[in-house]
């Protein structure tokens, strides 16, 4: 039976509740794609515009994982640019400035053409956790000056941070005023609604439970199945399709949300005065936002070992009131946990497991932008223009050849030296 939407801030306020029928019996479709994220959502929409029949086959609800969780940041590019750059060159710079925020104009192109409310608002501010920081900040944003973004990016010093933020313990920090934030679940319900519309086969409650490529590419279901032409898995891969090139690849980190009550239109503009989406420049960072009726939504304490706090709130509202001692007394309404998937080079995996059979997963916390971008770029491998599907599939991407839950206690090690110098 499928799990319900967790019980997050983001369920508590959706706007589209509709429930999808359980696969049942058996249908051919030109695409089958696996998986109610933003990727399968959008490689479903993307497909059907351009005139493919296609079946999307969800596990539990549509935006269930971490599409319909994460802190709705939406963040331009992705974080392994730099190693993408190392083992492309000069391919891997136009592949990055033709697709920075080519997500972007995907989302706001949905958002338009299908009226969906999401509460997207623009402005996004990295800031400097350590005075050292600033030297990467101000790097960066000279690069983003090269490439033409001048007119949307500025670089801010410290003495300057009280115009952007009610907090003391930065010291500066980077806005990029094209990126923004929004209401993860409300767009990924309102694009489920929108591939429906396109007459894309929507169905929640439908685990795959095995998948061939091959000269008769089929997906069944514990009720159904599905023959197709070309197969997408979309989005986390369950431990039965981690084969091939996908062994080893991801590996699901936790990652962690408060909620507080309402705050009072004085204390928010006190604490963020323009509205902005914050991350800090840890490896294992915060990140903040305020939603739109004023609650401030704070998350970050990635844990690579799988287990979970006892409690969310006794673990996060600390380091919640260390950057803002004006919330000591909040009260926290919603705490809610999930997965994202890290590939260890931080570059999306977009590939194919067999010749008709698709992937893309791994956004490393870049996911309501870089879903965007890997469903078009599938869509348009599936439809014969492979030019930036190559590139990717080029990509050398490490793996661990041990098993999963080994490959998280080394990368939960990993992580507490990287948390142990973000401290130092």
């Amino acid at each position: 039976m499928a799990e319900p939407h967790v019980n997050s801030y983001y369920a508590a306020t959706v706007n589209d509740r509709t429930r999808y029928p359980q696969l049942q019996g058996s249908l051919k479709a030109d695409v089958c794609v696996i998986g109610g994220g933003f990727s399968g959502i959008n490689t479903a929409i993307t497909m059907a515009e351009r005139g493919r029949s296609v079946v999307l086959l969800e596990a539990n609800r549509i935006g269930w994982g971490a599409s319909g969780r994460n802190g709705g940041q939406m963040i331009y590019g992705f974080s392994g640019e730099g190693n993408l750059k190392a083992q492309l060159g000069a391919d891997a710079t136009r592949l990055i400035r033709d697709l920075r925020y080519r997500g972007h104009d995907i989302i706001e192109s949905r958002i338009k053409t299908h009226a969906i409310a999401c509460d997207l608002k623009y402005g996004w501010m990295e800031v400097a956790a350590r005075a050292k920081h600033m030297t990467g900040l101000r790097e960066h944003y000279a690069e983003m000056v090269e490439d033409g973004h001048g007119d949307h990016w500025e670089l801010v010093e410290r003495e300057a941070l009280p115009k952007y933020l009610g907090a003391s313990a930065y010291h500066g920090a980077m806005i990029d005023r094209r990126s923004g934030h929004l209401h993860p679940l409300n767009l990924v319900m309102g694009e489920a609604a929108a591939a429906a519309s396109l007459g894309v086969k929507v169905f929640e409650d439908s685990p795959v439970i095995e998948l061939e490529g091959g000269a008769k590419p089929f997906v069944r279901t514990a009720a159904g199945r599905v023959e197709a032409d070309s197969i997408v898995l979309a989005g986390s891969t369950e431990h039965q399709f981690q084969r091939g090139p996908l062994f080893g690849l991801t590996f699901p980190t936790g990652s962690y949300i408060i909620c507080t009550e309402p705050l009072s239109e004085e204390l928010a503009n006190q604490l963020m005065p323009q509205d902005l989406a914050v991350a800090d420049s840890n490896i294992v960072l915060d990140y903040y936002r305020l939603t739109a009726d004023r609650r401030m939504l704070f998350g970050g304490r990635c844990n690579y070992s799988n287990r979970d706090p006892s409690s969310l709130t006794a673990t996060m509202q600390p380091r919640l009131v260390e950057i803002f001692p004006q919330l000591a007394n909040t009260r926290i309404d919603f705490e809610w946990g999930g997965r994202i998937d890290i590939v260890l080079n931080r570059i999306p995996a977009i590939g194919r497991l067999e010749p008709n059979v698709y992937f893309t997963q791994g956004y490393c916390g870049h996911g309501v932008n870089f879903s965007h971008i890997a469903a078009e770029v599938l869509s348009d491998a599936i439809c014969g223009t492979t030019e930036k599907f190559d590139l990717f599939e080029r990509i050398h991407h490490m793996r661990l050849p041990i098993g999963r839950w080994a490959g998280n206690q080394l990368l939960a090690l990993g992580m507490l030296y990287y948390r142990l110098r973000d401290l130092l």
